[in-house]
């Protein structure tokens, strides 16, 4: 570098910054652009490794900064704090402060003792401090260009005064403050506001595009979902696989098991067909491996079929657990080639399948512990009940023998529908007829103290319903309500059509229950240390299974005053795979 004086008019240093400001942010934002800057973040939390390299980074910037700036008076008209501010804009206060050091401290150990150089390296590493403090203080502020270019104005006059008082002879100092002091303020806070737009630009770019993604995922997780809750079959894949190629226009898309190809949609179904034995060398690949592949030539993906349009390929294993259950092939051809983004939406994709295929599992289970507990409920509840009705018949036996009869015929259609659990919905007809059936033992059983009374909105009785869900209500109604008091009471069973709903109430003027038993009756777990209210917390959990929380029972209890049960049936059915598990 040539160290004779030079002493540039100001508008031509103005001019000569300019330009070499130019390169330099053209440069540094092309580096920032690329992995992994480019996946880097403003905010204070950030990898050990990150925080490092974003320093270095800057600090370099500034270095840079040095270099391209003009040598006058035995100093340097600089770009230093250009770097210096967005580091500290960008990355806090450490990655402020550190890039501070690095160019300030090359500033000052390549002029050590010179005429400027401490107070040109001191300028330029309170530059990249308050950079830094000013992005902790206000995080919403710290790509603000408007911020930076004030941060360039303030640290670059501070940095003149610090030249004016730090450098000897001051008449030197002032003459080399009268040249370089103008050009340097404006170049630099100019260059630090418009890196720093630059960055939140490529910033709410990459949002975008995060955004867009995120997006793309949901809408085919969400498509898909319903198809693979029954599991990985040739409909399920088929049905998926169509979705995926019209949310992401890939040339085809496959999904395979560990042996065969269940559906291949797009380029190539000609010869890759369902039901086949997958073609391709990358899918044996990918199955004994358990790594996504990424394939760009026909050779790697290793179709023996002599034309086959395909020509990349994204292969990844779907997983039920430990165990791979198939793969997500999405294939590129010449017109139609695949990206990285792509890759990474396959893997996320292939992820929330390998999740639903486990939840498949899940369901069943749950399925078989909602018929073990209604076996168990019935198990608890008939025997007892059974055992009671046999006794009041064979009294009325002798003294009425037809009674008897209508009594047995009562229990035998009340039994025969409560045994059998393979029903689907119900009109609300037949679940009242069985509503009677009970009644009727009971008020044999108990005479005048057991009074009912049905009121039923005409239309009601074709709406559908689970069956035995209104039956255990008035059981609780009979057993916790009205046999406690000497003189008995009433319970009565109304519906009503009631916006979309067909809405239940279950209502006495007994005892009311007590509150163990209104728990009970409202707990979503089985609490085996109490035998009270299971036939009607039954009701509750299917109701919420079938339909959703906001359709569970609501219970209004008054202690001695008698209780009322209600609840709520939407006119659409409930899923097939709920319905499944109910009664």
């Amino acid at each position: 570098m040539n160290l004779d004086i030079f002493v540039p008019a100001v508008p031509d240093l103005f001019l000569n910054l300019s330009q070499r400001f130019g390169l330099l942010l053209a440069g540094g934002f092309a580096i920032m652009t690329l992995a992994p800057f480019e996946r880097m973040r403003t905010g204070r939390e950030r990898a050990l490794w990150s925080m490092l390299a974003v320093t270095v980074l800057f600090g370099i910037f500034g270095i840079l900064g040095t270099y391209t700036g003009n040598y006058v008076f035995h100093s340097y008209a600089n770009l230093r704090a250009m770097g210096v501010i967005t580091a500290g804009l960008f990355g806090g206060p450490v990655v402020g402060i550190g890039a501070g050091l690095i160019a300030g401290g090359h500033r000052y150990l390549i002029d050590v003792g010179g005429f400027s150089a401490l107070p040109c390296a001191l300028a330029t590493f309170l530059e990249g401090t308050a950079a830094g403090l000013i992005a902790r203080r206000y995080p919403g502020k710290s790509l603000d260009w408007g911020v930076a270019m004030a941060l360039g104005i303030v640290g670059e006059t501070v940095h003149m005064g610090l030249v004016l008082a730090l450098s000897r002879p001051f008449a030197e100092a002032v003459d080399l403050v009268e040249v370089i002091g103008a050009p340097m303020i404006v170049i630099n806070a100019m260059g630090a506001a418009i890196f720093v737009k630059a960055l939140g630009v490529q910033r709410r770019l990459r949002e975008l595009r995060d955004s867009t993604e995120a997006r793309r995922i949901l809408s085919i997780a969400s498509k898909t979902v319903a198809h693979l809750r029954g599991g990985l079959t040739p409909q399920s894949a088929q049905a998926t696989a169509a979705i995926i190629l019209a949310e992401t226009g890939v040339a085809a898309v496959a999904v395979t098991g560990v042996s065969a190809i269940l559906a291949h949609v797009g380029a190539g179904e000609d010869h890759h067909r369902s039901g086949e034995h997958w073609r391709t060398r990358a899918t044996q690949q990918a199955i004994e491996s358990g790594q996504a592949l990424f394939l760009h030539d026909a050779e790697s993906i290793g179709c023996a079929k002599a034309g086959c349009p395909l020509r990349e390929a994204i292969v990844v294993p779907l997983r039920k657990g430990a165990e791979i259950r198939g793969c997500l092939k999405l294939y590129g051809t010449k017109d139609r080639p695949l990206d990285t983004p792509l890759f990474e939406l396959a893997k996320g994709l292939a992820a929330l399948f390998s999740t639903q295929l486990e939840l498949e599992d899940i369901g069943i289970a749950n399925q078989l512990l909602a018929h073990a507990e209604i076996r168990r409920l019935q198990a608890q509840i008939n025997p007892h009940f059974l055992f009671n009705s046999l006794n009041t018949i064979a009294s009325f036996c002798r003294t009425a023998p037809g009674q008897a009869r209508e009594l047995l015929l009562d229990l035998a259609r009340y039994m025969r529908r409560n045994l059998d659990s393979s029903r689907g919905l119900v009109r609300l007809s037949e679940e009242m007829d069985q509503v009677r059936s009970y009644l009727a033992i009971e008020q044999a059983r108990f005479g005048e103290r057991i009074r009912s009374e049905i009121d039923l909105e005409p239309g009601c009785e074709q709406w559908l319903v689970p069956p035995l869900i209104i039956q255990p209500l008035v059981e609780n109604s009979v057993r916790h309500g009205l046999q406690g008091r000497e003189e008995g009471g009433r319970v009565r069973v109304a519906a009503r059509r009631e916006n979309g709903h067909l809405c239940v109430a279950v209502e006495d003027d007994g005892l009311g229950m007590s509150r163990d038993v209104v728990d009970v009756i409202l707990s979503p777990r089985s609490l085996e240390s109490l035998a009270e209210g299971v036939g009607a917390r039954n009701s509750n959990q299917r109701l919420i299974q079938l339909y959703g929380p906001e359709y569970g029972l609501r219970v209004d209890n008054a202690p001695g005053r008698g209780s009322r049960i209600t609840f709520r049936v939407p006119a659409a059915g409930p899923a097939p795979e709920a319905l499944s598990a109910s009664p």
